[in-house]
């Protein structure tokens, strides 16, 4: 994207402004020293991220009681969904942090480092979260692929041994993002979770590139892996229509779907106009459109940070074993004997466990599930 797409209005914005100075508000300034008001995003800002902390932090720390509670061996899918509810939970942590300096009018009071590891920690979560969707979608997907299957890579073992490889990366890429970027900027800087220019850090932007191009891959993936799935689904319930177990098939396409629409809301549009603001910072954008460009970047970084309160609706469609501690834990609390009858409670709510008196349909479920 040239330069041209940001046009530059230094002159007539100068004038404009240092007027609105006179009257002593808190504006926008020539290029060279842009402000980036925030007066009419902060309240919005601080109400959704309060909220989001809220229900992500009830969700993911029930979700990760219910996932160590979990007796038994884990499998794959359920030691990705363990390190996805990790990575909710590190990321709801940084949230006060921004509801903080909203209530502070946007003035960051805990110095310049920590703002870069909230910062950098924030976007290392997220991401993981977004890789490890993709390796639960490539998990569910191989499980019906036979060819997949004899390279032998859904094991517990070799899944935790992603998890582990994963953490490590993002761990020395948050170092090396937080030394750099703190090294580059001004440490008297009252400003955090600002609209930044990259012309002298072009290596940051380039890593950011990066990072919107794996999020390209990884929903891409998704959409191929979900796809093929439903279609495998749906079609043996075609084939097999007097089954009493059809339903339940149907079920577990839909919830494929639902999981890549949760997906698609919360991301996408973060990343599709994550292009144009990297671009944006490495151009001599007018602080007209740096204005814009900030207040939209905000706006959807809300989107993504949403996803960290509906993991654990999707941690409740496919897995049974959530929904039936979930439940207990809820009866328990409202001083009501559990009891559940298995097959009634699965007919009803879409299981993925499912039985079928097809040989072949038993032995597909038992691979796809292996009760995740």
């Amino acid at each position: 994207m040239s330069a041209n797409n940001f046009p530059n209005f230094s002159q007539t914005e100068t004038v404009y402004w240092e007027k609105q100075n006179v009257t002593g508000n808190i504006v926008l300034n020539n290029i060279n020293n842009c402000i980036l008001s925030e007066d009419s995003l902060s309240l919005a800002l601080l109400f959704s991220y309060s909220i989001i902390f809220l229900f992500g932090l009830i969700g993911n720390a029930t979700a990760l009681y219910v996932f160590l509670r979990t007796h038994g061996k884990k499998n794959s899918i359920q030691v990705y969904f363990l390190n996805v509810a990790i990575a909710d939970l590190l990321l709801v942590f940084c949230l006060p942090f921004r509801i903080f300096y909203h209530i502070k009018q946007n003035k960051w009071l805990l110095g310049l480092p920590f703002c870069k590891i909230v910062g950098n920690l924030f976007y290392m979560n997220m991401y993981i979260s977004i890789v490890l969707l993709g390796m639960i979608s490539f998990d569910r997907y191989a499980k019906i692929n036979r060819s997949v299957q004899r390279l032998k890579v859904l094991t517990t073992k070799r899944s935790i041994y992603v998890c582990c490889t994963l953490w490590l990366i993002a761990l020395l890429a948050l170092i090396m993002m937080v030394v750099h970027s703190t090294s580059k900027e001004d440490k008297n800087s009252g400003n955090c979770f600002h609209y930044r220019e990259k012309q002298n850090a072009k290596i940051e932007a380039g890593f950011n590139y990066f990072l919107v191009i794996i999020f390209w891959i990884v929903f891409i993936l998704l959409i191929l892996s979900y796809a093929k799935i439903a279609n495998y689904l749906l079609k043996i319930s075609r084939e097999q229509a007097s089954f009493p177990n059809t339903r339940r098939y149907i079920a577990i396409a839909r919830n494929s779907f639902i999981v890549l629409i949760i997906f698609t809301i919360c991301f996408v549009p973060y990343h599709v106009f994550r292009f144009i603001y990297i671009t944006s910072q490495l151009q001599n954008t007018s602080c007209y459109w740096k204005q814009i460009i900030h207040k939209c970047n905000e706006i959807m970084l809300v989107l993504s940070s949403f996803n960290s309160c509906l993991d654990p609706v999707m941690y409740l469609l496919m897995s049974r074993d959530v929904r039936k501690t979930v439940f207990q834990l809820i009866c328990k609390r409202l001083h009501i004997d559990f009891s559940m009858n298995e097959n009634t409670s699965e007919t009803k709510q879409g299981d993925d466990n499912l039985e079928n008196s097809s040989h072949h349909s038993r032995i597909y479920f038992n691979k796809l599930t292996a009760r995740s």
